[in-house]
Formats: structure tokens, sequence, C-alpha cells
């Protein structure tokens, strides 16, 4: 919720955070990204015969998203084999800033009108005995519940795959509901 602080200075709360008046003209989501260091980028063009989403209703559908940043693919490999679950959790936290870019697009660059992140889909590359997908999409879940707070905290599945598109070690897709 964003309020202001007492005192005759004027700055706006969002939880803890301060903000300057500068910031203030942004959106509230705008300056929670800002606050944690996350930076939203164009997403990528899709590489096969999909879009990047679709809206029913209030409902956005983001398509999956895959660890890709600054026209690269990263995290090309096995969980179990290639990857920590650390370096997991960082290929699903990649792919959830990515699927943030998508909806900012979605929501015609305003990010305040996602009411709740509503599920994910986590999908691991995994070596046939990988039994810690959960932990692994636990990076993706963080970064939600700290963008959005309550209302980024979703249902959710996470399971083992024997591939993954371009061999990445996870891919995500994410159902949000907006205003």
């Amino acid at each position: 919720m964003l309020r202001r602080s007492p005192g005759p200075k004027v700055h706006w709360t969002f939880g803890k955070s301060r903000l300057t008046p500068d910031e203030v003209s942004m959106s509230i989501i705008d300056a929670r990204l800002k606050e944690l260091g996350i930076t939203l980028f164009t997403p990528p063009k899709p590489v096969a015969a999909y879009v990047p989403y679709t809206i029913s209703g209030n409902l956005v559908f983001i398509s999956g998203q895959v660890p890709f940043q600054g026209g690269a693919l990263k995290y090309v490999g096995k969980l179990g084999a290639d990857f920590s679950i650390e370096m997991g959790q960082a290929a699903a936290q990649l792919c959830a800033i990515n699927i943030l870019s998508v909806l900012k697009v979605a929501c015609d660059g305003d990010l305040d009108k996602v009411v709740r992140c509503l599920k994910l889909t986590v999908y691991v590359n995994a070596t046939p005995d990988y039994d810690k997908q959960p932990e692994v999409a636990n990076g993706a879940s963080d970064l939600f519940a700290a963008v959005f707070g309550e209302a980024g905290k979703h249902a959710r599945a996470a399971v083992g795959m024997g591939s993954l598109p371009r061999g990445v070690a996870v891919e995500v897709d994410a159902i949000f509901e907006i205003q």
C-alpha cells in the first residue's frame, strides 16, 4: 500500500521503503522493482508459432519464459548434472523477470493493473533422479512475492522434464489476474 509518511517533507512509503518525490510519479510496482534492483527489458520475439501472452476477461496467460538475458540464453544444462539448486533458482528468477517484462506489455506498461499472480508452472530440465524441483521453483515464487507482496503468492506446479527448449535448465509460465 502506498501511503504518505508523516513529517514536513513529502515522502511516500511502500512497506518499509521510502520513495523520493521523483519516484512518486512512477507506478508502485515500478518503484518496488527499482528498490529490488530489477530492470525489465523489452521481451524477445517468439521463436515459434505462438504469442507471448493472451488475455481472456481479466486473466493474462503468459507463455513459457526461459532464462534469456542480453540477447542470449543463460543456464543451458540440467539440474542434477550441470547446476546446483541455487543456480536453478537463479534461472527460475530470470524466467520470472522475463514474465514480468511480458506482463508489463500485456498491461499497457502499468504493472499496477495486476490484481494477483494466480498460478505458476515451473518446468525443470533435470536428470531422472533429481527431486528438488520445488526448491528450484522457489526462485520464481519468491520473486513474485517480493514484487507484489501478498498478491504475488500463488498456486504452483513444479515438474521435472527430460528436456526443455534449446536445452535451458528452467522454463516458467504464469497466469495473472488484472483489472
